[in-house]
């Protein structure tokens, strides 16, 4: 039934969708979190209290209606409380990355107007402390964890709980305020507004309403049939849209528990412990717990790894036709069975990933061996294909019909198509309202009838209706020969690779495709313990000619798949490097949530992208880069450079648009 009929009419706002959950739900575990080594629940009804009293205590430091108030930390029960008592005051939340350096801070708080901010610990107050003088409108700072902060000047700095307290002191004075603003929440109101990553530019506030919010949750949670009895593990960023959707959203839709971690360090522990039915991760978690699981299994014993590799051939031939329902003869299901108390079900246990009834991937495209595997294991992986702007979901995989070459069918609600150019768009009720203080972006990726363009290039298939994704359409191009470059075809392949960690390829308007590698630290450098080479760094381990040697075999093999793609078989490597340091977010080459920013590399490293084309062996370069404390400093290099085989083909011309 649609929230907007019937008896739901009321919940036009996630306050309201909390006031019926304390109502109905009561003691149910809305939120668990582990501090100390211990699990605190929090019940509905408790969730209910604590978020009035925090509301009633912004009242109390005078938070207006309109005022946009910014949370920053790590994933707590209580920071998710200040983005729904933020909503019950009137005021609009806006969730910050915990890791944004002081500057990329400025800008968001100085676009948005912040008066207000919420932040975790002492770390947080400090950056924003160091950057207050550029921020004309901020007024008042609480913080959650008081470690480290009694010495602070607390004129304009209060404690999360005592600001509880102090609306508590003050309930009969404000509440009927309180209630006079959360009643005038409705679809249209502004829920919150999350920032895009920005890999083109400034990031876009980007202004989501409770309908697109409630929608959204209302029509995934119905598509996945979630319950009341789910768990969710909140481990991504709050700032990310779908954290947003799954521990506020979905989760106050469906009325199910999110549990937070005690820190980034615990949280495949506290995944242990949990084992969530309802689970969401990056294509980069699935390939680090792959690569752990096989570093594993190499220094096992003969007879564990000969298990191993005999029953997870089993499950890679069965394993998915069982997941779908689809027919197994009995001696393959009694043979899955065995496999399932030897090896299936503790390796899952392992992983946290027991009791997964759904579990997601997005973001990046994830290599069919890696998706194929936890598939395999009976684990229901699925992929979906989303952005902040469609409130998450615009396609999703259903179950059946879960293929690693597509991201699935248009979600309930959505509309698809695709343009002249090969752009997708999408309408559905998730569709954004608009980018804040930026008619201009607005107006030029939404049309006038609510159709979105993605920026991503792709194509519906017929007959079974699954979006393909090809590539972001801006980065889509031609070689001079005319023939078609798409560099994340290519840099996906080579990313499925355990060693390889990132890549970025270059080509457009070129004759040869030329591309940077970064090689993953914690795989190539687990071969080198294994092989008794020794490296003190991981500009020493990337340079060693066995990993150079390994890398390139990769690139050759890539470059075989490719070739047998008539349309992008042109994309092939010629040469490469393998960077001497890993793209990092804080040095401006990724995003915050680790996409590309592709013009800044291509800039940044100008010099070796120029000796990868002039046929340069080495290239000697200089690199700055930003250390853990915000410190400035730089590295020096000499690179090689190495020239990868190609498999010769007919070029193939696209015609002329």
């Amino acid at each position: 039934m649609s929230v907007s009929q019937g008896g739901a009419s009321a919940l036009q706002s996630v306050p309201a969708l909390l006031k019926r959950n304390a109502t109905e739900f009561g003691d149910k575990a809305a939120y668990r979190e582990k501090e100390f080594g211990i699990w605190q629940t929090w019940g509905w009804s408790a969730v209910h209290e604590e978020v009035e009293a925090l509301a009633l205590g912004l009242i109390n430091l005078g938070v207006n209606e309109g005022d946009y108030i910014a949370v920053v930390g790590r994933n707590r029960p209580h920071l998710y409380w200040a983005i729904v008592a933020a909503q019950r005051v009137g005021a609009i939340p806006v969730p910050l990355y915990q890791d944004s350096v002081a500057e990329e801070m400025a800008y968001v708080l100085g676009h948005c107007g912040a008066r207000f901010v919420i932040v975790g610990d002492q770390e947080q107050v400090d950056k924003v402390i160091e950057i207050q003088d550029q921020l004309h409108q901020f007024e008042h700072m609480i913080y959650l964890d008081p470690r480290g902060l009694r010495k602070y000047d607390h004129s304009h700095l209060h404690q999360y709980s005592h600001v509880q307290d102090q609306g508590r002191a003050a309930r009969d004075e404000y509440i009927k305020e309180l209630e006079r603003r959360t009643a005038k929440a409705d679809f249209d109101t502004p829920c919150v507004m999350l920032y895009t990553s920005g890999t083109t530019g400034k990031p876009k506030g980007v202004v989501l309403s409770n309908r697109n919010v409630i929608e959204s949750s209302r029509l995934s949670s119905e598509f996945d049939r979630l319950r009341r009895d789910d768990e969710v593990l909140a481990y991504l960023p709050m700032a990310w849209v779908g954290d947003f959707v799954f521990s506020v959203g979905q989760c106050f839709w469906t009325g199910f528990c999110v549990n937070c971690p005690e820190s980034a360090e615990t949280m495949q522990t506290d995944l242990r412990e949990i084992a969530p039915t309802y689970f969401f991760a990056p294509p980069r978690v699935f390939e680090t717990l792959l690569t752990q699981v096989m570093i594993r299994m190499e220094d096992a014993g003969r007879f564990k790894k000969r298990l191993f590799d005999h029953f997870m051939a089993l499950a890679r031939r069965v394993g998915p036709n069982l997941l779908d329902g689809k027919p197994v003869g009995l001696g393959d299901r009694l043979a899955y069975a065995v496999g399932e108390a030897l090896v299936y079900g503790p390796l899952k246990n392992r992983m946290g990933y027991s009791r997964m009834r759904v579990g997601y991937t997005a973001g990046e495209a994830i290599g069919p061996e890696i998706f194929d595997f936890f598939r395999s294991l009976g684990i229901n992986l699925k992929q979906l294909y989303g952005q902040t702007e469609a409130t998450v979901f615009i396609t999703a995989q259903p179950d059946g019909e879960v293929r690693s070459d597509t991201v699935g069918v248009a979600c309930p609600g959505v509309e698809l198509k695709i343009g002249d150019t090969g752009e997708v768009f999408y309408r559905s009720p998730g569709v954004f309202v608009e980018y804040y203080k930026n008619p201009e972006s607005t107006a030029s990726t939404k049309d006038a009838e609510g159709w979105v363009a993605t920026g991503d290039a792709g194509f519906i298939e017929d007959g079974t209706g699954h979006l393909r994704i090809i590539d972001r359409a801006k980065d889509v191009g031609k070689m001079a020969d005319g023939s078609l470059f798409a560099p994340k075809y290519v840099e996906n392949k080579l990313k499925f690779y355990p060693n390889i960690l990132e890549a970025v390829l270059f080509g457009n308007g070129r004759d040869e495709c030329v591309a940077f590698i970064n090689i993953d630290l914690t795989a190539v450098g687990n071969w080198a313990e294994r092989n008794n080479i020794a490296y003190s760094s991981y500009q020493e381990l990337a340079a060693h000619p066995q990993v150079m040697a390994t890398v390139q075999g990769h690139v050759e093999e890539v470059n075989r798949s490719v070739a047998q793609d008539e349309m992008l078989s042109g994309c092939q490597v010629h040469r490469f490097v393998i960077l001497h340091k890993e793209l990092d977010a804080d040095d401006g080459e990724l995003t915050r949530t680790r996409k590309v920013r592709r013009r800044i590399i291509e800039e940044k490293f100008a010099d070796i992208v120029t000796a990868l084309y002039d046929g340069s062996e080495r290239i000697s370069t200089r690199t700055e880069v930003t250390y853990e404390d915000g410190r400035k400093g730089s590295i020096s290099a000499t690179l090689e450079i190495r020239t990868a085989d190609v498999v010769p083909v007919i070029p193939h011309r696209v015609a002329a648009e």
